[in-house]
Order: C-alpha cells, then sequence, then structure tokens
C-alpha cells in the first residue's frame, strides 16, 4: 500500500511550486508554461523523492530534504543573479567543485548568513526529523518500501524524459528568459541536453579554422606579440571622475601612440574570465556557441578549437600562456595546450613571487614575462598573459587614509572602500603595462602589445552609490616600431574580433 506516502508526496511538491517564487528571477505559475517544462519539475520532484524515502523512510522527512536540496540551489541561483545578473545554469554545476578547491573565489560572493542559516536549518530538521517521524516499516515491510521506492524513481526518470522531449528549444540561450518560461528545473534540463549536442558545425566556424597560411612571412620579419589579459581592468576614470587621472599614467601613454583603442563589448559581466578569454583567442560568438557560451571550456574546448594561438604557431611563433594562479582552475592546464599553446605556465612557477593582495601581483608578472622577451632566440613569441592581481573579493581588502589620499581627488561616500582597494591594484596593472612597453621597446626584435580588460569588477556597493559600469572594458594595441604612425582610433569593438584585428594591424595579415 503506498497510500502513506501520498499526502507527504503531494505536499512535498506544492510547496516546491511554493519555493520558486523565491527565485531570482521569478518563473511564471506553474500553468503558464509549457506542460512539458511541469512535467520535467515533477518528474525529478518525483525521483529525488523516491530516493529520499529509500535512505530515510520517512516520508515527511523526505520531502523536507527535497526542499533543502531545491533552497540550497535558490541560495546559489540568487547569490549569482546579484553579483552576476545570470540566474545559475547548468554549466554551472562545475564550480560546486571549484568552491571547495577555492572557496576564496567563491563563498564571498554566496555570502556567509545564508549558506549558515541554511546548515543550522537542516541539522535541526534532521534531528526533528529522525526523532519526531516513525519510519513507515511499520505499516510497509522494508522491500515493500523499496519496492514503492524504486517504482516512484522510474515513474520519476520516465515523466522527466518524456517532458525533457517536449520542452521547446532554447534559440538564444538567454538564461533569464528561459528561467522565467520553464523554470529552474526544467531549463537545467533543457541546457544539459543541448550540451550534449555535437560540437563539430561550432568548431568548423571558428575563424582561426578558416585562417590561410599560403602568404607565410618570414619569421625574422614577425614582430614578437604580448597580450595581457588584464583582471577586472577597465578604465573607471570614465565612470568615477573621483579617480585621480595619473592612476592610469601608462595607459594613457600606450594609448596615444597606439594603432587602435577604444571600449571592448566582453562576454561576461563580474566574473566567468573564460567566456571572454575564449572569445579572444578563438573568435567565435556567444550565438555561435550556444550553451557552450556559459562555460566553454567544460565541453567545446577541450575537444579543440581553432585559435589565435594555433594560428601563430603554424606560423612559427611559439605560444606561450602564463598565469600566476593553479593550472587545474577551469582546467587550463588540459585545454590550452589543445587551443595551441606550446606552454602552459601557471602559479607553480611563481613560488616566491610577491603578492598584491592575496594574488601574485601584477608587477612581479610583468617582470617573470619580461624574461621570455630578452632571451637570445631566433623564434618570434606569443606570450598570453592572464594576470590575477584584481581578482576579488575586493570588499576583504582592507584601505588606509593614505590609500585614499594618493588614489583619490574627491572624497568617497561611505561604503565605497572597494573602489580603492580596485584603484590600487589599477596602479599596478598600470606599472605593469609600462615595463612591457619598455621591455618591447628595448628589444631588437619589433613587438605588439594588446591590452584588454576581461570584465568589469563586482563591487555592489560602488554601484548602488556612484552608478553601475555597463560592462564594457577597455582595450588599444600598440606596436613597438609604429608609434610614429599611431592613429589615434577610437573603436569599439567585440571581444571576438579583438584577435583579428590585432593581427591585421600588428603583422598585416588577416585571419
Amino acid at each position: 500500500m503506498i497510500w502513506p506516502l501520498v499526502p507527504a508526496f503531494f505536499a512535498g511538491l506544492m510547496l516546491s511550486w511554493a519555493l520558486e517564487l523565491l527565485l531570482t528571477p521569478r518563473p511564471q505559475a506553474p500553468w503558464r508554461r509549457p506542460a512539458s517544462a511541469v512535467a520535467v519539475h515533477t518528474g525529478i520532484w518525483t525521483l529525488a523523492f523516491a530516493l529520499e524515502i529509500a535512505l530515510f523512510r520517512r516520508p515527511y522527512f523526505a520531502a523536507g530534504n527535497v526542499l533543502a536540496l531545491q533552497c540550497v540551489f535558490i541560495i546559489v541561483n540568487n547569490a549569482k543573479y546579484h553579483s552576476l545578473h545570470e540566474p545559475f545554469v547548468y554549466p554551472d554545476f562545475t564550480f560546486f567543485s571549484d568552491a571547495i578547491k577555492h572557496p576564496r573565489l567563491y563563498l564571498p560572493f554566496l555570502g556567509w548568513m545564508a549558506p549558515l542559516a541554511a546548515a543550522a536549518g537542516y541539522g535541526l530538521a534532521l534531528w526533528a526529523g529522525l526523532k519526531y517521524e516513525p519510519a513507515v516499516d511499520a505499516q510497509l515491510s522494508t522491500w515493500a518500501l523499496m519496492a514503492h521506492a524504486a517504482v516512484l524513481a522510474l515513474l520519476g526518470w520516465a515523466l522527466a524524459k518524456a517532458g525533457a522531449r517536449g520542452l521547446p528549444p532554447s534559440s538564444a540561450f538567454d538564461a533569464v528568459q528561459d528561467i522565467r518560461q520553464l523554470g529552474l528545473a526544467a531549463s537545467l534540463w533543457q541546457y544539459a541536453i543541448a550540451e550534449r549536442a555535437d560540437t563539430q558545425s561550432i568548431r568548423d566556424a571558428a575563424p582561426f579554422a578558416q585562417a590561410s597560411t599560403q602568404a607565410r612571412p618570414d619569421l625574422e620579419d614577425l614582430p614578437d606579440i604580448v597580450v595581457v589579459q588584464s583582471e577586472s581592468f577597465f578604465d573607471a576614470r570614465r565612470l568615477y571622475p573621483q579617480i585621480r587621472p595619473e592612476v592610469l599614467a601608462n595607459f594613457d601613454l600606450l594609448r596615444s601612440e597606439s594603432l587602435q583603442h577604444g571600449q571592448v563589448q566582453v562576454e561576461a559581466w563580474g566574473a566567468n574570465t573564460i567566456r571572454t578569454e575564449f572569445g579572444f583567442l578563438s573568435g567565435l560568438s556567444a550565438k555561435q556557441l550556444g550553451v557552450h557560451r556559459f562555460h566553454p571550456y567544460r565541453k567545446l574546448a577541450g575537444q579543440g578549437v581553432a585559435t589565435l594561438a594555433s594560428y601563430l604557431r603554424s606560423l612559427g611563433y611559439r605560444t606561450i600562456c602564463v598565469h600566476p594562479y593553479h593550472g587545474q582552475f577551469y582546467d587550463r592546464d588540459v585545454i590550452l595546450p589543445k587551443l595551441g599553446f606550446d606552454e602552459f605556465i601557471d602559479i607553480a612557477a611563481f613560488h616566491d613571487a610577491k603578492r598584491d593582495g592575496p594574488y601574485v601581483g601584477d608587477i612581479a608578472l610583468a617582470d617573470y614575462v619580461k624574461t621570455f622577451l630578452e632571451k637570445e632566440r631566433e623564434q618570434p613569441l606569443y606570450v598570453h598573459v592572464i594576470t590575477m592581481e584584481n581578482h576579488g573579493p575586493l570588499h576583504f581588502e582592507q584601505v588606509s587614509a593614505q590609500d585614499i589620499e594618493a588614489l583619490m581627488r574627491a572624497p568617497l561616500p561611505k561604503g565605497c572602500e572597494d573602489l580603492v582597494a580596485y584603484t590600487r591594484h589599477l596602479c599596478n596593472a598600470d606599472t605593469m603595462f609600462g615595463r612591457l612597453r619598455a621591455s618591447l621597446l628595448s628589444q631588437k626584435r619589433p613587438g605588439t602589445l594588446c591590452i584588454f580588460g576581461d570584465h568589469v569588477p563586482i563591487m555592489a556597493k560602488v554601484y548602488k552609490q556612484l552608478g553601475k559600469a555597463p560592462g564594457d572594458t577597455d582595450y588599444l594595441l600598440w606596436k613597438s616600431d609604429a608609434r610614429e604612425q599611431a592613429v589615434h582610433n577610437n573603436v569599439t569593438l567585440s571581444i571576438t574580433k579583438l584577435a583579428s584585428v590585432s593581427l591585421e594591424l600588428g603583422i598585416g595579415l588577416r585571419s
């Protein structure tokens, strides 16, 4: 007899719909969603309830456990939306393990109170459920209970699968729109299906897969290429006039000598560096990537995609990527060699390097990159530098009155200390730019320098009081032997076009 499970099952299912009212963005009511989305939600709930029944043999406790798990996803979703203006999507499951390995990069943005309250509440519910709700063994034998749980699990799986076949395909992979139309469970399932689709057509569309090397220049005619993917970099002075102009003096000098500069439309806001990184390297737009726009290194990139690095290697360049953080993060140690880099250098090479804040400083990174440029060699270099110093959480850093005096020319409202910490790191990034400029000028071989920000920083209190950064960052393209020909073009570009433009202006090649 399955009746002892029925009240708890339906009570929990109804509450699962009600809990969705806490989601940001909020999904539309279940009766307004496609029937397939309702089926997926119900199927997943049924499957999870069945597994909990098999484990704990207490129907109401089982329902409470499933609801508690749903609350975890709601907390994570809302924290992500608050910081990054994007809901939780299927590729984000990777970040649960990343948060355990690299807690400083994630947990401060989740907040401490919500997880602690959830943990305490779950502990209390666990104690109360096991103590006060009797197991149903008295009404159902253990074998009968397991059989009921198995039937429920199969029904749930079948219902979810059947619903999934009817889910409307997401044409734009607009995560906000999809969660509003389908709800969280169905949108996660929808994206999971999309991620398993064949990627060959995407990889064939990569611009550098079509690049020709027939008119290959002589090696001695090719300039060294340094690309700086600067963490959270943008020219904050254009939004916040309180910042002293001289903070980015070297960037201003490079910009005045540049072949082109301007704002760059990046693929991320506040985080998710690899979206911008892959967009630059591959030239593939978010629309072309489909569901892989959210985490291109999770599946697509590991299958091999033609990139700027692979193209330059075909021309005879030695291609090196330098990132002073753990190589396993985002699987860069595995992925980047598949994208055309001869060598990937991670934090292991920076054991004794100076930290600025918790991370390897930009100035130490510049000095390390200079060692490659100054070595005697016949082969031109492409060095892609991924900085780390200005990675948040900025609200964990302390600022002094001296910092405010040195960096700001006007008072800031209370609570805007994040902007001071951020500007302090901008100063170090600017010093890095100046040292790389000097190093490239000192070489016999001409050199090009491309600088761009991966995304704007997370500074919630600053944005609330002083205005929100729209999301575009800044870039410039500079060449050591073309400073006199600087044309001062101020052009807004997509990050997916920046590599091609830098090739055309710096080397005279079209990809």
